[in-house]
């Protein structure tokens, strides 16, 4: 079956469902955000199949805190370039959605137990506004951010997830944006650069285990040792997977999207539940 076909399959589901779906998107470079690739042609397909939202709750790879949970309460989230080397078409993107400042206390309820806190500093980083140009590139739709707590260890995180379930029936959409493998220091540049061996592996775990819904598999730093090391040498851009893998339900659906590796050492595979 084809992405396309999936994505059908999936809009008719959502149709029928009381809940939103929650979704995880490899972001790669942010270059993404103005190239047209067959990432962003994706990204713009699922935004055409998913419901539409009252708002957005981003947990990005790039808002990291430490020893606490954030949560952006502004009312207008400025853009954030977050990034140097880059074109200047790049720094002069803006995306400038609304923030959802009643919607995000409620986040806040949820979170309660995690301690988490109301800010109004951030906004919405690359890992934000890269892919959402694509998914709702009318910036119509009220968008907020979550923090991940570097200090936690990974059960947290699926915890998160957790205790932001009830949001789906809210109308509130959990976005994840990472990379399910990322380590920017193994990158090989140039056409046709082969994946590393480690890299295919850890690819290749993350999928059985949310096929299987071994989450707990995920969040095991001791059992996955080593090879998380090297497919993340720090886990920024991990956490938010495991987020949005402990929102899943019982009775939602997995669709995989962008399973290549770019650069040998960055996967881009997305997942939908829902």
């Amino acid at each position: 079956m084809t992405v396309a076909q999936d994505l059908a399959r999936l809009r008719d589901r959502f149709a029928a469902s009381d809940r939103l779906p929650v979704v995880f998107l490899g972001h790669g470079t942010p270059m993404n955000a103005i190239e047209d690739t067959a990432y962003g042609r994706s990204w713009a397909a699922l935004g055409q199949a998913l419901p539409r939202p009252q708002a957005i709750l981003v947990v990005s790879a790039h808002w990291m805190t430490r020893g606490s949970t954030l949560v952006d309460v502004s009312a207008m989230p400025r853009t954030i370039h977050d990034f140097y080397g880059f074109p200047d078409e790049l720094y002069a993107q803006s995306y400038p959605a609304p923030g959802a400042p009643d919607r995000a206390r409620e986040v806040l309820t949820a979170l309660a137990a995690h301690h988490a806190e109301g800010d109004d500093t951030w906004g919405l980083d690359h890992g934000a506004w890269s892919v959402l140009t694509w998914l709702y590139p009318e910036a119509d739709v009220p968008v907020f951010q979550l923090s991940i707590d570097m200090a936690a260890d990974l059960p947290h995180h699926l915890e998160i997830g957790r205790a932001l379930r009830a949001l789906r029936r809210r109308g509130i959409l959990i976005l994840g944006s990472g990379n399910v493998v990322h380590n920017l220091r193994a990158m090989r540049r140039g056409a046709g650069a082969e994946p590393y061996d480690w890299a295919l592996e850890f690819d290749r775990l993350v999928t059985d285990a949310l096929e299987t819904r071994d989450l707990g598999r995920l969040a095991d730093r001791a059992a996955l040792g080593p090879l998380l090391s090297m497919a993340h040498p720090s886990v920024d851009h991990y956490l938010p997977a495991l987020t949005v893998a402990g929102a899943a339900e019982a009775g939602d659906t997995l669709t995989f999207m962008n399973d290549s590796i770019d650069l040998a050492s960055v996967s881009m595979r997305s997942f939908v539940f829902g």
